[in-house]
């Protein structure tokens, strides 16, 4: 059966937040297609992952029998981690920006998994090739041609992660303008905003769908 590992990251509860609604499109598309499947979800803002510490990223490197007891038990939670990515036929990840990079908690699931010679830079690695949807909120616009275009800073760094690091088969969807609605400066894009946000929901859906293709192929 098809495992989807979905990752949350937003501090802001359902549909207050912009990625959640978008993920949750897609989860549920996923699970129509899958009811026998599995989902493995992780909602790092109500359960965030510990960031990695020397002991843990030193027993990446070292034989399980030359770990001393406090890098056994950092590796052993991080392979918790490592080993649901591995079992992961697609992954979805909600990210939003914050301060015009991804969620503390989110780099330090990256940090978790990925591990030099398992998931990253091996031609062995169990993640190679798989396919991964990236939901991008932000409150403005950091499109090529705007303002502040020089401030994105998470779509750059994930597919620099995601795919040049990973190997992944990387997807990224965009909600933009999400501030619109709550921001009497923005009124104007409120237009633009909900559009972007019915696109972002049905690439969503889209997307969900051809991963399920991908998966029966």
């Amino acid at each position: 059966m098809a495992t989807l590992l979905h990752i949350d990251s937003s501090v802001f509860p359902g549909a207050a937040s912009a990625s959640r609604t978008v993920t949750d499109a897609f989860r549920k598309a996923w699970e129509e297609q899958h009811p026998q499947g599995t989902v493995i979800y992780r909602d790092l803002a109500v359960n965030p992952v510990p960031h990695i510490t020397a002991d843990a990223h030193t027993a990446g490197f070292a034989p399980a029998d030359a770990h001393t007891p406090e890098q056994a038990a950092a590796f052993a939670e991080r392979l918790q981690f490592i080993e649901e990515l591995e079992q992961a036929d697609a992954i979805l990840i909600g990210a939003p920006m914050y301060n015009f990079t991804i969620p503390s908690t989110l780099k330090a699931w990256l940090d978790q998994v990925i591990l030099i010679g398992r998931t990253a830079m091996t031609e062995d690695s169990k993640v190679k090739g798989t396919p991964v949807t990236v939901v991008a909120s932000r409150g403005g616009s950091y499109a090529p041609g705007t303002p502040r275009e020089g401030f994105e800073y998470v779509q750059n760094y994930l597919e620099a992660i995601l795919r040049d690091t990973l190997a992944l088969d990387v997807h990224i969807i965009v909600p933009e303008l999400t501030m619109a609605p709550h921001n009497p400066a923005m009124a104007d894009l409120v237009p633009l905003y909900e559009a972007s946000r019915a696109k972002a929901t049905d690439e969503a859906v889209t997307k969900a769908k051809e991963f399920t293709e991908r998966v029966a192929a």
